[in-house]
Parts: structure tokens; C-alpha cells; sequence
């Protein structure tokens, strides 16, 4: 990737993002996919790696800095979103990207989770949702199902989870995208949506933890069902799944409907057409709600509208009072307002 910034071409490559350090993640975990993945994706970034920042609050994601050739900060539990919104606003040239989980960022977090989406800052959320608090040795998270047996719920919770993408687009974020840690590829190139964002992009990373929840998402990213349990959501194509390509979803009164083409006179004709960039949340809240067994899960970026970023808001208010402001040095304030010398 080749660009300009800093009066400088920047020419780097996969291997100029790989850390020294041991990765110390499970054998088998979907985090080392995951980092594969970005480690593609931050050579397009066009960006020195001087200029690329890693935040990431507590729990096995949020190793990520440490794995990654840059800067990075470690921070503690939660806090991700918020520190991250620091650095940003300090630094807006900075391409900021948050690791978290799904315990980390929707429990402790979630007040700093949404506030950084209903701000819209300029900078790119990966949430890692495994369903499980991994690093504390598998309690149950906001993420986990009804019913799941865990270390904290023996008896299996008896609270439902947070859907991340209803809660994304209800807190008013303008990009949100859901992928699978196994789909390197097509994870790849979400992120490169998301990173071409102006606003705060979050991406669902459906991950596996070999360890307290093998198998969570098997439903949806096992081989036999997973061209039956995945829909692609790609901008301006139907919403076509399954197998033999056979199936989509069409919106009947306010609610979406699976049909299938050539039965009951369904054409492709009839099956909804994807639109990112619809401003209105409804088709979208209801393609990020969808869940086996009724529906298919959405894969891809689910939204993405265009609207003006806090640090755009912000550098707007500074420019404009700077030029008001009779004060251009410490000096002058030093000697503004009542002054007087003594003798």
C-alpha cells in the first residue's frame, strides 16, 4: 500500500505489523485468525506504523496489542472505548482501532461502549464475541444465551443476551458489520470497510473459545450448515442464501420472511435488495436481530451511512474560536483579563 502522509511514502507489507512477541492464546482459538486478519488489513491502511494505535481493555483479546508491530496501550477492564476516544481526539491523525470482547465491552463497558458509538468518534471497534468470559475461566457474559450452563449459572442463565448489532445500531452507530473468525478472507475485507468508515465502525467477530464455549457458534459457521445458516449481506445484491443459492428473504408487512426461489411464484425479483446506506434503522435492526433456527445469521456490513464524526464537530468548534480568541500564545494569556506588576 503506498500513500502519503507526513510528506512520506508509505510502502509496508503483512510481515512489517508482526510482533516478536509469542502469542499466547490457546491453540486452536479464533483469536490467531483474527489477528491474521488484521495483520492484512493495516498495510491498507496507508499509514505509518508509528500512526496506527492498538487500545484493548482486559480479557484474552485484548493481548492484541502485544501481537501487533505498532503502538498499542493494554488498558483495564472496559475501559477500551474510552481511552481510546482519548487518543483519538489528541491525536485525530492516528487510526485508532479498539480490541474488546463481548465481556469486556457490553458488561463493565457498555456505558463507554455505546457513548463512543452515539458519538460517532472516528475510529474502528472489533468486539470479539465468543459468548463467555474466557480470561476468568468461562462465566457467563452478557452475550451468553438463555439457558447456557456455565461456571456462574449451573443451572443454566436465566437472562437473554445482548444482540451487539441491535445494541450497535439502537445507541444510534452508523457502521456495523458482523463476520466469522474462521473466514479470513471475507474478515479481511469487512475490516477494510470498516477502516474506509469516517465514523466509529464496530465489527462482531464471531469467535470461538476451544476451551469454556467450543462449538458456540457452530450453528451457524459449521460446514454442513453453514451456506444454509449464513445470509451475505453485500450492498445493492438480494439477499440470497442456502446451499444450492435457493433461498432469501423478503419483507412481508414489518417483519422479514425465508422463501424459497421457485416455489409459490417467489422470483428472484421478489427477494429485498441490501442497502447499507439506508439511514432508516428498521430493515436493519431486523437483519442484525436475525438467529437460527427461523432465519439465517447476517454476515457482512449491515450498516454504513455517512454522518458527521465528533472529531469533525470538534475541530469545527476549535477552528471557530481560535479565530475569535484574542489569545495565540501563553503570553497572551498570561496577560489577559485583570493584570497587574509588583514592585
Amino acid at each position: 500500500m503506498e500513500n502519503i502522509n507526513n510528506n512520506q511514502v508509505v510502502n509496508l507489507t503483512k510481515e512489517d505489523f508482526v510482533s516478536d512477541q509469542i502469542v499466547k492464546w490457546c491453540p486452536g482459538c479464533g483469536d490467531h485468525a483474527i489477528l491474521k486478519a488484521v495483520e492484512d488489513v493495516f498495510p491498507k491502511l496507508g499509514k505509518r506504523k508509528e500512526d496506527i494505535v492498538v487500545v484493548s481493555g482486559i480479557g484474552c483479546s485484548s493481548r492484541f496489542p502485544y501481537y501487533m508491530n505498532t503502538y498499542g496501550f493494554h488498558s483495564i477492564h472496559g475501559r477500551a472505548a474510552a481511552i481510546a476516544t482519548g487518543v483519538k481526539l489528541a491525536n485525530p491523525n492516528l487510526s485508532v482501532w479498539v480490541i474488546t470482547g463481548d465481556g469486556d465491552c457490553t458488561a463493565i463497558g457498555g456505558n463507554h461502549f455505546i457513548h463512543a458509538v452515539r458519538r460517532n468518534i472516528d475510529m474502528n471497534l472489533l468486539l470479539f464475541n465468543n459468548r463467555i468470559y474466557g480470561l476468568t475461566k468461562g462465566q457467563f457474559s452478557p452475550c451468553t444465551f438463555r439457558g447456557t450452563v456455565t461456571k456462574t449459572s449451573p443451572q443454566g442463565t436465566y437472562e437473554d443476551p445482548f444482540n451487539v448489532g441491535e445494541l450497535v445500531i439502537g445507541a444510534g452507530g452508523k457502521f456495523f458489520a458482523r463476520g466469522v473468525d474462521a473466514n479470513t478472507q471475507e474478515l479481511t475485507q469487512i475490516c477494510c470497510e470498516a477502516k474506509n468508515h469516517d465514523g466509529l465502525s464496530v465489527v462482531e467477530i464471531l469467535q470461538n473459545c476451544m476451551i469454556f464455549s467450543n462449538g458456540i457458534h457452530s450453528n451457524i459457521t459449521a460446514k454442513e450448515v453453514r451456506d444454509d445458516m449464513q445470509v451475505k449481506c453485500v450492498h445493492g445484491q438480494p439477499l440470497i442464501f442456502g446451499k444450492d443459492r435457493n433461498k432469501g428473504l423478503v419483507l412481508k408487512g414489518n417483519r422479514l420472511e425465508v422463501v424459497t426461489i421457485g416455489e409459490n411464484g417467489v422470483t428472484e425479483a421478489d427477494i429485498l435488495v441490501h442497502d447499507e446506506k439506508e439511514k432508516t434503522t428498521g430493515i436493519h435492526m431486523m437483519l442484525a436481530h436475525m438467529m437460527p433456527p427461523e432465519y439465517p445469521v447476517a454476515i457482512g456490513v449491515i450498516r454504513n451511512v455517512d454522518a458527521p464524526t465528533y472529531n469533525q464537530c470538534l475541530d469545527g468548534v476549535i477552528e471557530e474560536e481560535t479565530a475569535k480568541s484574542k489569545i495565540h500564545c501563553v503570553d497572551d494569556l498570561l496577560n489577559s483579563g485583570s493584570t497587574w506588576d509588583i514592585e
